[in-house]
């Protein structure tokens, strides 16, 4: 029998979920309270970085292999469309529920190992070179529309617009998915920002305070650095010629 943990609940848990047992939802607001007590304004990262849009890791061209369906990347390999790239295992993709079966035949004619895609709304498959990808099989109200205004990322390849993205990294709720929504949403257009205020807000309402706060978080983390002048009342001395 192992032992019963007795440790207190920390204050900053305590507040959200009184009883040490947050919900992914209330996790999420602990860390974005947390980031915004502790971050500091201003990014290390030189601009140039942070506007660069690479594609250094290679991924498998799909466009072949699903010309006869909508479909888009999600996931991590889509973010470098927003912000500069991170590494990643694998690659997830997004498609209509309806057309899971016919893209799961699909891949299988093509050569990829499918597992069994039952009516399940996941599946696995894998290409002939060894890639494993995520296909997503999704009937959210808004799929249909998100997959007819995708975007390109810097390889050319389909992407979830912004909005949508955001969608499905506050459904994901990891911590990862936090960071990556942070940088992101600090690094988008007021415009851009408009656009996935108001998808939010008509698909996940109950997000909406989370996001505003994520929003924050990635304004402060890249706002500019502000260089301390002197002191009240100190005149700076004019440099010798």
């Amino acid at each position: 029998m192992g032992q019963e943990v007795t440790e207190p609940i920390p204050a900053a848990i305590a507040r959200v979920a009184p009883d040490g047992r947050p919900t992914p939802r209330q996790r999420r607001r602990i860390m974005i309270e947390m980031g915004l007590r502790r971050i500091n304004p201003g990014t290390f990262s030189p601009p140039e970085f942070l506007q660069r849009r690479t594609a250094m890791n290679p991924w498998p061209d799909l466009r072949p292999v699903l010309k006869e369906f909508p479909w888009a990347i999600t996931g991590a390999v889509a973010t470098r469309a927003y912000m500069p790239e991170r590494m990643t295992r694998d690659v997830d993709i997004l498609v209509r529920r309806e057309d899971c079966r016919a893209v799961w035949k699909r891949f299988q004619a093509a050569g990829y190992s499918v597992a069994p895609v039952l009516d399940a709304p996941y599946f696995l498959a894998r290409t002939p070179e060894g890639v494993q990808l995520g296909v997503m099989c999704a009937d959210f109200p808004w799929v249909t529309q998100a997959l007819a205004d995708t975007r390109s990322e810097p390889a050319g390849y389909p992407v979830l617009a912004l909005p949508y993205l955001i969608l499905m990294k506050l459904k994901a709720n990891r911590g990862i998915d936090i960071g990556d929504m942070t940088r992101m949403l600090g690094l988008a257009s007021k415009s851009e920002l408009d656009e996935v205020r108001d998808i939010v807000s008509r698909f996940a309402p109950e997000d909406s305070d989370d996001l505003q706060g994520l929003i924050l978080l990635g304004e402060m983390e890249f706002r500019e650095r502000q260089v301390p002048g002197p002191p009240a009342g100190v005149v700076e001395e004019e440099p010798e010629n």
